[in-house]
């Protein structure tokens, strides 16, 4: 199985000012791996730093065994990694088809592109009903469905998550935990990143916190989301 990533010292700044600092993380083949942590604590900064976008001025990166480090963000997404980005970010005024069409831009096969889109269909039945309908006149839970779909289709072997609880309601929060957990079970490596620290903790293997920039405890997830200590001074939750 593959989907392995490893992220090794990096330091990443906005204007010369470091947001993250020495940050390490390894995600194995197969896992859900969550990254947790307060706004402002530089969580979607590592994604930034993984896919390229913000490249860190130091440290390494590299995705099953290769390293990413001097690669283009769409050089790094045909290697396997799809991201679905904090607040799904559709095409409001193009349909929930359109919108996935547009997650296999770089498929030339229009038979594969229908397959995959099928696929698509059979995870989310409500999508199909919905196939030709403008994606933004959606619900919050109806779009992350379209923003996840878009994600899914390129077949990723790691797919990054960026808060995807973010703006839903507590039922369909409930509901996209439970579907990533199928999309692991199916094969797919997933690095999470959320504020949600129980649900988060209840669906992963294994935990990072990060605080300020630099990561501050990691281990198993069970062992986070029963450590008492962990949640009070990082969460503020108390049991």
């Amino acid at each position: 199985m593959s989907g392995t990533l490893t992220v090794r010292n990096i330091y990443t700044a906005y204007e010369r000012t470091d947001v993250l600092s020495g940050v390490s993380i390894d995600v194995a083949a197969g896992s859900i791996t969550c990254i947790l942590g307060s706004n402002g604590a530089g969580k979607s900064t590592i994604i930034r730093s993984i896919l390229r976008l913000t490249a860190p001025r130091s440290g390494s990166i590299s995705f099953n065994g290769k390293s990413i480090d001097h690669l283009e963000t769409h050089q790094i997404v045909r290697l396997g990694l799809s991201c679905i980005p904090e607040g799904r970010r559709i095409f409001a005024k193009m349909t929930v088809e359109e919108n996935l069409r547009t997650g296999a831009f770089r498929i030339r096969s229009e038979r594969e592109v229908r397959s995959r889109i099928e696929r698509i269909y059979e995870m989310f039945p409500r999508l199909r009903e919905r196939s030709h309908q403008l994606a933004g006149t959606m619900s919050g839970g109806e779009q992350a469905m379209v923003s996840i779909g878009r994600g899914l289709i390129t077949e990723p072997e790691l797919l990054v998550i960026d808060e995807p609880s973010l703006g839903l309601s507590p039922l369909f929060v409930q509901e996209n935990f439970e579907l990533i957990r199928r999309i692991n079970s199916s094969g797919v490596t997933v690095l999470l990143v959320e504020q949600n620290v129980n649900q988060t903790l209840a669906i992963a293997h294994y935990g990072y916190v990060l605080s300020q920039g630099k990561i501050a405890v990691e281990g198993k997830a069970s062992d986070l989301l029963a450590d008492a200590e962990v949640q009070k001074a990082y969460f503020g939750v108390t049991h």
